[in-house]
């Protein structure tokens, strides 16, 4: 059994049927680990959240922000943005089955030494805090007050973490973490101004893979487009996947026995 993970596929459905055949990938015997984002900005957003659906348990996905804004626009009353992709699948005879599966989905998926999140791990949590908090999120999605949740979800308030946060501040810091964030200060507060490269985040603020951790799990992220897949000066073990396939970059899948790295080019250059 071969196992891939993939950074953000945002829509891009020829570029991620192309990188399926380059892998050769098997569903019955392969499995296909998906960093989030699958939809949006892309053409092909249906597309590929109907393909990830049919890949049954070959597919481990995590949450991305764009796949939540998704949600919070089919069920929590959010606005469509003038950027957005989204109206094929709200206008398709099958979105609900599709969006059920996907308000299903977790925000952090973990196997052996691996963890995999949309945008990253603050170093204030450790490995087993940060499933639990995922795992918070996770029961207020497939409860009876998802929609609430969803319409209160937006916000940059509170931007740091405290352990005694409750209520929906306490779940949005939780969700910004995991799906939003890139610079952070020293004690784990986030910006979400910055979405440049290394050097454009404010005075005080720095990836969040440079600081370091009491632990060592091998994180998986996608979400910021601007590293093209790398993570100079990290401090902890990190591999960035989102390529900017959306943005005429590439689409890239990160074999997680072997460490080997395989891309296909964007058709949208």
């Amino acid at each position: 059994m071969a196992r891939y993970a993939v950074g953000d596929l945002q829509g891009c459905h020829r570029e991620f049927v192309a990188l399926l055949e380059r892998l050769a990938f098997d569903p019955s015997a392969d499995q296909l680990w998906l960093a989030g984002d699958l939809v949006n900005r892309g053409p092909g957003s249906l597309d590929c959240l109907r393909d990830v659906h049919a890949l049954g348990d070959a597919a481990r996905v995590v949450l991305g922000n764009h796949d939540l804004h998704l949600l919070a626009v089919a069920r929590g009353g959010a606005s469509i943005k003038r950027s957005d992709t989204l109206d094929a699948i709200l206008a398709a005879p099958d979105r609900e089955v599709l969006l059920d599966w996907l308000q299903q989905q977790p925000l952090a998926v973990a196997e052996g030494e691996h963890l995999m999140v949309h945008a990253g791990l603050l170093p204030q949590w450790s490995w087993e805090q940060a499933q639990a908090l995922a795992d918070e999120v996770q029961a207020r999605l497939a409860g009876p007050g998802a929609g609430a949740f969803l319409e209160q979800m937006y916000g940059n308030q509170p931007a740091c973490w405290r352990d005694d946060l409750d209520g929906i501040e306490r779940l949005r810091v939780i969700v910004n973490a995991f799906t939003r964030m890139r610079f952070i200060d020293a004690d784990g507060c986030l910006d979400f101004a910055a979405k440049e490269g290394l050097d454009s985040g404010p005075t005080g603020f720095a990836p969040w893979f440079s600081y370091p951790r009491s632990d060592d799990p091998q994180i998986i992220f996608g979400h910021w487009a601007a590293l093209e897949g790398k993570t100079p000066g990290s401090r902890v073990r990190a591999e960035a996947l989102d390529t900017g396939c959306v943005w005429g970059g590439h689409l890239t899948a990160l074999n997680l026995d072997s460490g080997e790295r395989i891309s296909v080019p964007s058709q949208r250059r």
